[in-house]
């Protein structure tokens, strides 16, 4: 196996280990210790000795080997040593197979309504998905030593107030859903749009959402949001193909090769959103969900009904009042009723302190300056968006329309 798919294979083992530590010993800075630990056993061992058979179970029993001795060490931990090792002994024999709810319990643990809300999506970020403090940042818009502040804090309150790594009763969960779903959804949108990658596209993020909201679907079947980011996922991933190009450059939707979508999860999601919304019960996911159907129901960009979107749009933010959902609303404005008038919604956006750290508000703005023939501001917005240093795909993307607008060419309209 080649140094790069062990890593990949590192990066889906490692929740599985963090999870199956942190429900044994109840402490999420060992957990993730002893993961990190443990996949950095297996870099060195894995490439001479080769890859186990099961590397996920390889991993997840030396994190528990790693944790145990942590805790046998620490002899004022004496009870939490032998309530491990009686989870030990209970395990699977082969000592390597995770609980089924091992994962779940970490994240609606990660999310328990004694934490402040902020954090219980940071935290769940950090220690349930294991993203980098610096993707996170990306995604909540904030700067990174404020991420690690909270997630800092965060640790130290389910320490000290003792929070159990559980997954939660039908009447605690309605407490702590909010944050759950968000986790998931941020954890795909990692994926889809990953930040400091190569790639257009990271497989395995946008894979591990969607296993975590299949595993949420079968835990809360009757939870409209729930099926409706599974439709959201299944609806927006079906579009990964045709995302890059054969050198790997970013393919726009209105340019992409609408044979390369992935039919079979576009029809599953279709179905999804239908039972969702059946349910009466409309929700943020749901509508983002619709959104996604609209794309993926259209054969052309041109077919697509953007005034449609528009109002789904609107709706949204009736439910969700957020800035980037806003943006997203300009842009559809944008193509129902022309440049100008969603422009006119970037630039008041633009102005707020947050927003201006996501790059992406500054290419839908260049896009539309461009259209409205403002070259020199055009070019200006995408210069704004490098210099939030973008991943690799977008950066050449954003080089691309500078370059196209100072040779005087017509820049295409982003969506956010």
């Amino acid at each position: 196996m080649l140094s790069e798919d062990i890593e990949r294979t590192l990066r889906a083992a490692w929740w599985p280990a963090a999870a199956t530590v942190a429900r044994l010993a109840g402490d999420l800075s060992l957990a993730e210790d002893c993961a990190q630990e443990a996949c950095a056993a297996a870099l060195a061992q894995w490439p001479r000795d080769g890859v186990p058979a099961n590397p996920d179970g390889w991993v997840v029993a030396v994190a528990r080997r790693r944790a145990l001795d942590q805790l046998r060490r620490e002899s004022v931990r004496a009870g939490k040593e032998r309530d491990a090792a009686r989870e030990w002994t209970a395990a699977s024999p082969g000592g390597g197979a995770v609980a089924g709810d091992d994962q779940l319990a970490l994240l609606f643990a990660c999310c328990h309504p004694a934490l402040d809300p902020a954090a219980r999506v940071t935290l769940t970020l950090r220690v349930v998905c294991g993203l980098p403090t610096a993707s996170i940042a990306r995604l909540l818009l904030l700067s990174e030593p404020a991420v690690a502040q909270r997630i800092v804090r965060a640790k130290r309150k389910i320490r000290d107030a003792g929070i159990r790594l559980r997954v939660p009763g039908p009447d605690e969960r309605p407490a702590r859903l909010a944050s759950v779903l968000h986790a998931v959804y941020l954890t795909f949108t990692e994926g889809h749009s990953p930040s400091g990658a190569g790639a257009v596209v990271r497989d395995d993020r946008c894979a591990e959402a969607l296993r975590l909201a299949r595993r949420l679907r079968q835990l809360l079947p009757d939870e409209p949001e729930v099926t409706g980011l599974l439709a959201l996922i299944l609806l927006t991933s079906a579009r990964a193909a045709a995302r890059a190009d054969e050198d790997g450059a970013l393919v726009l939707l209105a340019d992409q090769d609408r044979r390369r979508w992935d039919q079979s999860r576009l029809a599953e999601g279709r179905v999804l959103v239908e039972t969702a919304l059946a349910m009466h019960r409309p929700g943020p996911y749901q509508l983002q969900a619709a959104i996604a159907a609209c794309h993926g129901d259209a054969a052309t960009a041109a077919d697509t009904d953007w005034r449609q979107i528009a109002a789904l749009y609107g709706e949204l933010l009736r439910l969700d009042p957020s800035p980037v959902i806003e943006a997203n609303r300009a842009v559809a404005v944008a193509y129902a009723e022309g440049p100008a008038a969603g422009l006119a919604i970037l630039d008041t956006l633009a102005a707020s302190s947050r927003l201006a750290r996501w790059p992406q508000l500054h290419i839908a703005r260049g896009a539309l300056l461009a259209q409205c023939g403002r070259r020199k501001d055009a070019a200006e917005a995408y210069r704004d968006a490098l210099a939030l240093e973008p991943a690799g795909a977008v950066r050449r993307h954003i080089t691309g329309q500078i370059a196209a607008l100072e040779g005087a060419a017509p820049a295409p309209t982003e969506e956010t």
